[in-house]
């Protein structure tokens, strides 16, 4: 058992892994992560399904059984995605039910309908039909047509990991997204124990972001504030979740036995190699959260990370007017932080959707050496 990873969740944060392959599954690769680097969660993209069909054999049956039935590629994704995620859901059952909320397996919605109510709706049904496991999490993006979507599969009585949220008032819609689901879920007679949520705040990207911005900007004065942003952005999002949890709509919620939706931060693997490479995870450590890392942050926590010495590791409670004048000293000098949010979220999509590209060009190749 690795001690730092194991103070970081008895500091409580949740430590989910950011990937999944049919390789992890199959050799015990995950449930060892789960015994000895205190995992009790995943959370998967296309990106990670397309370099786990490309880089594994462990596939190859499957795709040659479902070529020969004549299966389109997108059928073939379907089918080998949702076969991990259930699978990797069975290896996190006992997690989920030794936890309130973990031994979670998160699976995403086509990205090309990020901006498609009606299908999204129907993809993540799909989905939850398809992967049959209480413990699984559908993923949805925070744009503006995903929100109702987000509300529509919540009062379905899916479970739903928000994904692709980067400022707090897009959080705030979310957040009221899901106590909307859960209002329609609790008018149509059902169990609001049985849904969970986590909402998905991407922390890396807006740091990279407006870094580039601060770096053009040039000042001394700007150049001090890089690397600052995307911490502030996480600890403000976290004090609106305090606010909701204090609101009388979520305690009525609550005592109907509805579990919070809490937050997720994602994008966690630093991108700047100046900066320390557990830094999104020391500086966001605070109860009921979950801190999603991609291996090689997981590994570097376990192996270096370190827990603030005071305040039983908590880096966020109480910091919010600290970071609030960050976003201050950024407006003042220059940062269009509107912009800078519309732009990662716009970017974000397109990057879902070429990593969906490229999952059915790898699903492709596999298919035509299937058949060949």
């Amino acid at each position: 058992m690795s001690e730092r990873l194991k103070a970081l969740a008895d500091a409580g944060v949740s430590i989910w892994l950011d990937d999944l392959s049919r390789e992890r599954i199959e050799t015990g690769n995950l449930a060892a992560l789960v015994a000895e680097k205190s995992v009790v969660g995943v959370t998967t993209n296309p990106t990670i399904f397309a370099g786990a069909i490309a880089n594994g054999e462990r596939y190859d049956d499957q795709v040659r059984t479902l070529v020969a039935e004549g299966a389109t590629a997108d059928a073939v994704i379907f089918a080998l995605t949702t076969d991990d995620v259930r699978n990797a859901c069975d290896v996190l059952a006992p997690v989920a039910a030794a936890t309130a909320d973990d031994g979670r397996v998160s699976i995403e919605v086509e990205p090309t309908l990020a901006n498609d109510t009606a299908a999204t709706v129907a993809s993540a049904k799909a989905l939850w039909a398809a992967v049959d496991r209480p413990n699984a999490l559908i993923k949805i993006p925070a744009t503006v047509e995903g929100l109702p979507a987000i509300t529509e599969v919540i009062a379905a009585g899916i479970s739903v990991n928000v994904t692709l949220i980067f400022s707090t008032e897009r959080y705030q819609a979310v957040m009221d997204a899901y106590l909307a689901g859960l209002e329609q879920a609790q008018a149509a007679g059902i169990d609001l124990s049985t849904i969970r949520s986590v909402a998905s705040f991407f922390v890396s990207r807006v740091d990279s972001e407006i870094d580039a911005r601060l770096d053009k900007i040039g000042t001394d004065d700007a150049l001090a504030l890089r690397g600052k942003a995307a911490v502030a952005n996480a600890r403000l999002a976290y004090a609106v979740y305090e606010g909701v949890l204090a609101s009388d709509r979520w305690q009525a919620l609550a005592a109907a036995g509805a579990h919070a939706q809490r937050p997720l931060w994602a994008s966690t693997g630093v991108k700047n190699p100046n900066y320390s490479d557990t830094l999104y995870v020391t500086d966001l450590v605070v109860a009921n959260t979950v801190n999603t890392m991609p291996e090689k942050t997981l590994l570097a926590f376990a192996d270096h990370g370190e827990l603030v010495s005071d305040n039983g590791g908590d880096a966020v409670t109480g910091k919010a007017a600290e970071a609030q004048s960050v976003f201050d000293q950024l407006v003042a000098v220059g940062i269009d932080l509107d912009d800078v949010f519309t732009v990662l979220e716009t970017e974000g999509v397109d990057k879902f959707k070429v990593s969906w590209t490229e999952l059915i060009e790898t699903v492709e190749a596999q298919m035509a050496k299937a058949g060949a």
